[in-house]
């Protein structure tokens, strides 16, 4: 019964030939996309997010090194060199810039007006000058928007529960970031809505700085704090959660990593789950969307993580209400 199934396939594509209709052929080999990363922050604090970048990007079927390839660099917290590093990166012609970070962004932007480009880490993108619509950002950038700037009261709020007595709040921040003042500009709003004074603000711009901080701190004789977002928070969380603890200082963060690097609770996006949804706007603009089409979005996951250890050492007690809520609990 094989032979003739044979001949008769045979036929088939003879005819098919003759009467000049195509007859599929193998897919040719997939060309390797190329996708550069560039970040205000260190290398060390983004490699998890980069595995996590990864693994969305497996997840929708690319395979490093064989259709996809990514190459990363890193300003380590020196916003002076981003100028330069993005421009780099535009010499080098990729495919897509996945980029993180409002200082990192803007950098980008201002580098190429062709390239598509993703962003992610940035708390205002309208107010920043990123975009120009939400909805259609009408130029080569889109991506995920962290909506820091909008957290600012819920973490407020949670410091309040979390220190009862509080009545004068510490800002911990870094003032060369683009966000540092539509944070301001939030956290007074709610600090007006607390019934808070917002009282010292203190500027962060390196890891020198920490420990005049928190000295200020102690002489200022104030017992909680917000730190507000920039590429520093993730490059020094565990020095900063280290010097709270001596100091005594209570301090709400923007991120899962803070509290677990010993700080005493954090509200925020998780910043893996950027990352991958950074994965499905790279697969989108490499399969030939337009950025200017796709809509900002805002993270997909949010989470309250208290680290009851660090409550413990700092003599509070956490109320059941909060408890509740949290997404983890450090114990």
């Amino acid at each position: 019964m094989l032979r003739p199934v044979l001949r008769l396939a045979s036929v088939l594509a003879l005819a098919a030939l003759f009467l000049g209709v195509a007859v599929a052929q193998p897919r040719p080999a997939e060309r390797l996309h190329r996708v550069t990363y560039l970040t205000g922050g260190s290398q060390a604090s983004r490699t998890a997010f980069l595995d996590a970048f990864r693994q969305g990007m497996r997840e929708l079927g690319y395979v490093e090194g064989a259709n996809f390839q990514l190459e990363a660099r890193f300003a380590e917290g020196d916003f002076r060199r981003l100028r330069r590093l993005a421009e780099e990166l535009v010499a080098d012609k990729p495919d897509v810039i996945f980029v993180s970070t409002t200082p990192a962004s803007l950098a980008v932007k201002a580098a190429t007006k062709r390239i598509p480009v993703v962003f992610i880490g940035v708390a205002d993108p309208l107010g920043v000058g990123l975009v120009r619509n939400l909805a259609r950002p009408e130029a080569n950038i889109t991506g995920v928007t962290n909506i820091v700037a909008e957290l600012t009261g819920k973490r407020m709020a949670l410091l309040k529960e979390l220190v009862p007595s509080v009545s004068r709040i510490a800002l911990l921040l870094n003032p060369d970031d683009p966000n540092a003042g539509v944070q301001m500009t939030n956290a007074r709003e709610a600090a007006r809505a607390l019934g808070l004074e917002l009282a010292p603000v203190l500027h962060i711009r390196r890891a020198s700085d920490l420990e005049r901080v928190f000295e200020t701190a102690t002489r200022s004789e104030v017992k909680a704090a917000l730190r507000l977002v920039d590429p520093t928070i993730t490059m020094l969380r565990s020095e900063t959660a280290a010097l709270a603890g001596r100091h005594r200082l209570a301090i709400v963060y923007p991120f899962r990593e803070d509290a677990e690097a010993g700080g005493l609770a954090s509200y925020g996006p998780s910043l893996p789950g950027q990352y991958r949804q950074a994965a499905s706007f790279v697969d989108k603009l490499l399969r030939g969307a337009r950025p200017g089409d796709l809509p900002v979005e805002q993270p997909a996951r949010f989470e309250l993580v208290i680290n009851l250890k660090t409550a413990d050492a700092l003599g509070l007690s956490v109320p059941a209400s909060l408890r509740l809520q949290a997404d983890r609990l450090i114990e």
